[in-house]
């Protein structure tokens, strides 16, 4: 896997997560979402200078100029409920993409620390060689974004493979590392040491669903 970590490199990005962390701006859940949106556009902006191109020419009002425009046929897909201002982010972008949802929740079957991914809701186009691009703000354990993708799989086989996170742990990190394809892209805002033993990132942000859209029962 190929991790590209955004936060290493001094831009405006770090000013975004740095308001999304602070427990003193959470409060304001409509900021919180515009910055996880900005930062999906600075991914979105960075990821696609990996992707590929072609010539177009075009007929302008005094003459003809050739450019350069993706050629690749995008997917985005975004797991609920937290993932849907990050899709916004990426989306402002990659207008032209096909889009996929699914439902992820985690699971505590013994009421503890254990838990299981579980994958509910799921709308796909074929993904049968397009470029997916997997969208989760928190790269957590992984388990997620591994569960989620065994279920795309079932719509195609996608050519290449990207995920976007906003802030992730150093063993989620690793995890997706095992069970991803090795060409996988990891576009990441900033990572993060330890999880908690619920599996919480520390020191994270807290809940992006909750902070984005409000307590859940």
């Amino acid at each position: 896997m190929i991790v590209h970590q955004l936060e290493k490199q001094d831009s405006l990005l770090n000013q975004f997560i740095a308001e999304i962390r602070d427990k003193n701006v959470q409060g304001d859940s409509m900021r919180f979402r515009r910055n996880i949106e900005r930062i999906g556009e600075v991914l979105a902006y960075e990821l696609s200078k990996s992707l590929k191109y072609r010539d177009k020419e075009l007929q302008t009002p005094f003459g003809t100029k050739s450019v350069r425009i993706p050629e690749e046929e995008l997917v985005l897909c975004s797991v609920l409920r937290a993932g849907l201002p990050l899709h916004q982010g990426l989306l402002n972008y990659f207008d032209h993409a096909e889009n996929a949802f699914i439902s992820a929740y985690r699971h505590h079957p013994e009421g503890g620390d254990a838990f299981e991914v579980v994958v509910k809701y799921f709308a796909a186009p074929d993904l049968e060689g397009k470029t997916l691009i997997l969208t989760d703000p928190m790269l957590a354990t992984g388990k997620t974004l591994e569960n989620v993708y065994s279920a795309l799989l079932g719509h195609g086989t996608p050519a290449q493979l990207h995920i976007v996170s906003v802030i992730g742990s150093a063993p989620g990190v690793s995890h997706v590392k095992e069970v991803f394809p090795e060409d996988t892209h990891l576009w990441i805002a900033a990572i993060d040491e330890e999880l908690t033993g619920k599996g919480y990132i520390i020191p994270g942000l807290g809940d992006a669903g909750d902070l984005a859209f409000g307590t859940k029962l």
